[in-house]
């Protein structure tokens, strides 16, 4: 597949916040590569976005497998030839669901389980694509986080899911310095508290409310901000 669109991929696309965000991205003109780790879920997102005459197509991809992440690069080499933008925004928050809510009680189990989606999972992609935005001195990678993951107001409750998202900065900072000097711009975000099936329905946000930021970052002009951790599209301390 030829095209002179921009590419965007955006990991975890096919609800929430990377379903929406794949449909803004869309609507600006980019072709969005949106991936799920269940195909099936995938291909119906991607469907309901293409009914609205948007360019996106699905990918199927787990992030906390080298292979996967891998053949990811591989289809998007063989296909488009580049890759523009990279949304990280597959993530788990399984606390509450194993019981380990509180620092006191945690498992290591649970905490592995979330560093190898929510960390090693942003690694893995990241170190896939970089590669073919490296090719191109073009690229803009947006690591979606969390206000909970902020050492300057760390609180209690929720504690592998606030681990993975410090360590996840910590990664954005990382990248962002070993690219110095590049075309290639790597950011955090804070999208808030959004109505999701992660956020619930008390959630003052809506999802349109959540990915503004997101793609604002994603679509920042050459020269702008890189290493940093922003929320309504404002820096924020880390």
């Amino acid at each position: 597949m030829n095209t002179t669109k921009k590419i965007a991929v955006v990991t975890g696309g096919n609800r929430g916040l990377g379903f929406e965000a794949s449909r803004q991205l869309a609507k600006k003109g980019y072709l969005v590569v949106l991936t799920s780790r269940d195909e099936a879920k995938g291909k119906t997102a991607a469907g309901k976005l293409q009914a609205e005459g948007l360019d996106v197509v699905a990918y199927p991809l787990d992030v906390t497998s080298e292979k996967s992440s891998q053949q990811l690069a591989k289809f998007i080499r063989d296909e488009f030839g580049k890759v523009d933008i990279l949304i990280n925004n597959a993530a788990i928050y399984i606390d509450s669901q194993t019981g380990n809510n509180n620092i006191f009680h945690t498992k290591i189990e649970t905490l592995q389980q979330t560093m190898d989606t929510n960390v090693y999972g942003v690694l893995r992609v990241t170190q896939a694509l970089i590669p073919l935005m490296q090719e191109q001195n073009y690229g803009r990678i947006v690591n979606v986080s969390s206000g909970a993951g902020q050492l300057t107001d760390m609180g209690s409750g929720i504690p592998t899911y606030r681990i993975s998202k410090t360590a996840l900065n910590a990664l954005t900072r990382i990248f962002a310095n070993e690219l110095k000097g590049t075309n290639i711009l790597v950011n955090s975000v804070c999208p808030g508290w959004v109505k999701t099936d992660m956020g619930g329905q008390d959630a003052p946000r809506t999802p349109e409310e959540g990915v503004d930021t997101i793609v604002w970052l994603a679509t920042l002009p050459d020269g702008g901000a890189s290493g940093g951790f922003f929320r309504d599209r404002q820096s924020i301390d880390w």
